[in-house]
């Protein structure tokens, strides 16, 4: 499938400055996600670069973005308000150069639950749904639920795409986190960790291919 891809840069506010977006378009869109990176690695990492040329292989619009202090090159990932603060900005961004297609939030790992976070206070009823490449709920060896409380507040579909193995997520105690919650949807693959590698392999195109029946329902 033909696509085409542009780099843009969006202001978040006077205070926090700009950051950049990279958006690459399918010849024929049915929608679009946006896309935030993970805490240790910013929107052209490898696995970004390959969900979303994948994704774009499914007709899906990707906007890809950093977080203020990926593009400042400061390793600390920004607090929350400022992250959030920035997952609006860019979401009401891309849905101005996209009005007519159902919009996407989503994120791997950090960038998933900065932007339920974001979502959680307020929500554009353009928005329609949320999407979380591995959920961080909490930190390595300290099983707890506590940043799950936000969910609460979310009525849009959330899906969650989790490795059986990923240490930042003990699978019983997301699978009762979810139970929980009105419209979500928790899909286990078997054997991957939070980088989503089973072994040596990633499991990407399964990543797409749970993403696009998911979104196509």
């Amino acid at each position: 499938m033909n696509s085409t891809s542009s780099k843009i840069s969006i202001q978040i506010s006077v205070n926090i400055g700009k950051i950049s977006a990279l958006i690459t378009t399918p010849s024929n869109p049915k929608a679009i996600m946006v896309l935030a990176h993970g805490a240790g690695a910013g929107m052209t990492h490898r696995f970004m670069e390959e969900l979303s040329a994948q994704l774009v292989q499914k007709s899906i619009i990707v906007f890809r973005y950093n977080f203020p202090y990926m593009e400042n090159n400061k390793g600390r990932p920004d607090p929350p308000a400022i992250a959030e603060k920035t997952v609006s900005a860019v979401v009401d961004e891309a849905h101005k150069l996209y009005p007519s297609l159902p919009l996407f939030a989503a994120g791997k790992s950090f960038g998933g639950r900065m932007t339920s976070q974001a979502l959680s206070k307020e929500c554009p009823e353009f928005v329609k749904g949320i999407i979380f490449y591995g959920f961080p709920l909490h930190p390595i060896g300290q099983p707890s639920v506590e940043r799950a409380a936000h969910l609460k507040n979310i009525s849009i579909p959330m899906l969650f795409l989790q490795g059986t193995k990923d240490k930042l997520a003990e699978l019983p105690l997301l699978e009762k986190t979810c139970s929980e919650l009105v419209n979500a949807t928790i899909v286990k693959f078997e054997g991957a960790d939070h980088s989503f590698k089973v072994g040596k392999f990633e499991i990407i195109p399964e990543l797409v291919i749970a993403t696009e029946r998911w979104l196509d329902k």
